[in-house]
């Protein structure tokens, strides 16, 4: 019991010598210096990024990252421009990748006609891509 209570005392002891240590080390945020209550301040608008081949997936069955710009193109309950270039009928023609056929499929797993209304919005998976760099550091190494 003497060598627990001895362990601990001395764990603790070597916590508070290294406490001051930690303590002077700076800290600091994505938002910077900048106020907690004051209003954040508006990013840079940064271009869209777009390249010939697409861009390399980091992990299989990853949804196709966006290789154009889409700042023109326009998803809502009334039209998707998507499929201006994208749809069965136009791909071939338009030189562009057609839609998979998984965005037929109902939840059910039944086949039909129409675009799933569970995947009309393309941009909730297939993102853009734009010149910016990385906020934080990152590590991150995709799957071969």
């Amino acid at each position: 019991m003497k060598k627990i209570i001895l362990t601990a005392v001395t764990a603790f002891g070597i916590l508070l010598g290294t406490a001051p240590a930690m303590a002077t080390e700076s800290i600091s945020s994505l938002r910077g210096d900048q106020d907690l209550k004051a209003d954040a301040q508006e990013a840079d608008k940064k271009k869209q990024v777009s390249k010939k081949g697409g861009f390399e997936r980091s992990y299989k069955q990853q949804p196709p990252m966006v290789p154009h710009s889409i700042e023109k193109d326009k998803i809502n309950l009334k039209g998707n421009t998507c499929l201006k270039c994208h749809s069965k009928a136009t791909a071939k023609k338009e030189k562009a990748p057609v839609v998979g056929d998984s965005h037929f499929l109902t939840r059910d797993g039944k086949t039909q006609e129409k675009l799933s209304s569970r995947r009309y919005f393309c941009n909730q998976c297939h993102a853009p891509q734009v010149d910016a760099s990385p906020l934080v550091r990152n590590d991150f190494a995709g799957a071969k």
